[in-house]
């Protein structure tokens, strides 16, 4: 059963920080501050790693370089909250990846990139 996502993180601080503008409460490990972690409220649970804390269990491994193969998707309620999210994350000097627009499957879509250029899909049903 899948009850865990791990994302490495170059910057602990920056990361946590941009998933909290998109409503994530991430707690830092009292062990370990190269590690957080967030419920998710379907029962998931949301881990952020440092490089530095993964790349020890993880032999050989390099940061990826290219486009995002996995992305975090976030739903609004509405479009205008879609536009309204990426405008501000956008402000904040994060990379857009894909302007908001409504995508032929019944939505308003919109891609920004976290601090590590993972992607994070911005969307909200569009109205009938």
């Amino acid at each position: 059963m899948l009850n865990t996502i791990d994302i490495v993180v170059s910057d602990m601080a920056a990361s946590v920080e941009f998933y909290a503008r998109l409503g994530l409460d991430f707690k830092l490990d009292p062990h370990s501050p190269e590690h957080a972690g967030c419920d998710l409220p379907n029962g998931l649970h949301l881990m952020l790693d440092t490089e530095a804390f993964r790349t020890p269990f993880l032999p050989g491994w390099k940061a990826p370089v290219g486009g995002p193969r996995t992305l975090l998707c976030f739903q609004f309620e509405s479009p205008a909250e879609v536009d309204a999210a990426y405008a501000e994350l956008t402000a904040a000097g994060y990379k857009g990846l894909a302007e908001p627009f409504d995508a032929f499957w019944g939505h308003r879509y919109a891609t920004i990139a976290d601090p590590d250029g993972n992607g994070v899909d911005l969307y909200a049903t569009l109205p009938a």
